[in-house]
């Protein structure tokens, strides 16, 4: 048996790290509008941020299969512009911020809400911005939330499969990740490499979440 290749897990440390930062920029902004809107609009976007946690992975991934193709007027506006976002690892980072997207903003948002508002009122009586009040007062104080939304985003995004396999296939040193790896390794019955595939992944998974639930118990005894 050949040696194992571990390219595939480069590139998925590659895209849950690309993924991660963007989605935290992204993300950081609207957790804390919707933890103090009173819009009516708030349910519905909740909802619709919410959506890639209920919905079948094929699903997104057909749809953003169809979107970003040259048959959409989407997908025909990329490709005016030189962007080709399906099989690429660009298309990936796309695919994996909105389907990664809930796991960024939802810890964040119950982080924000269960702040004292006593705190973020006195920091704007104090004439402080909101730039200012976001990360010098409401960060700092939810530090177990935020700890908590970089690593399971991160780690969701390195065990994502069908959503990636749609958009990026499976092109070496490219888009093939490690799920996609494991996945054709079992079809070929190559079991040996995908059982030290498929470990290294449950070791990974099981380490992220115990370094979640270490730090906030931590967090909890410095209260």
């Amino acid at each position: 048996m050949n040696s194992i290749d571990f390219t595939p897990f480069l590139i998925s440390f590659k895209l849950a790290t690309t993924t991660t930062a963007v989605l935290f920029i992204v993300a950081l902004p609207l957790a804390w509008w919707l933890s103090r809107t009173k819009s009516k609009f708030k349910p519905f976007i909740e909802a619709v941020a919410a959506m890639p946690i209920v919905l079948p992975p094929s699903v997104l991934g057909f749809y953003l299969l169809v979107l970003f193709s040259k048959n959409s007027l989407f997908g025909e506006f990329l490709s005016s512009l030189n962007i080709e976002l399906l099989f690429s690892f660009s298309g990936l980072v796309v695919a994996s911020i909105i389907y990664s997207f809930p796991f960024m903003l939802q810890p964040l948002q119950s982080g924000f809400e269960s702040l004292n508002k006593g705190m973020i009122e006195q920091s704007f009586l104090a004439k402080k911005s909101t730039f200012i009040t976001l990360f010098k007062v409401a960060l700092p104080n939810i530090k177990p939330s935020l700890i908590a939304a970089l690593i399971i985003t991160f780690a969701h995004t390195v065990g994502e499969f069908g959503v990636v396999l749609m958009v990026g296939g499976s092109i070496p040193e490219q888009t093939k990740v490690a799920s996609v790896a494991i996945y054709e390794m079992v079809e070929i019955m190559d079991y040996k490499s995908a059982h030290i595939y498929s470990l290294i992944m449950l070791l990974g998974s099981f380490i992220v979440l115990l370094l979640v639930y270490i730090f906030n118990r931590k967090s909890k005894f410095r209260v």
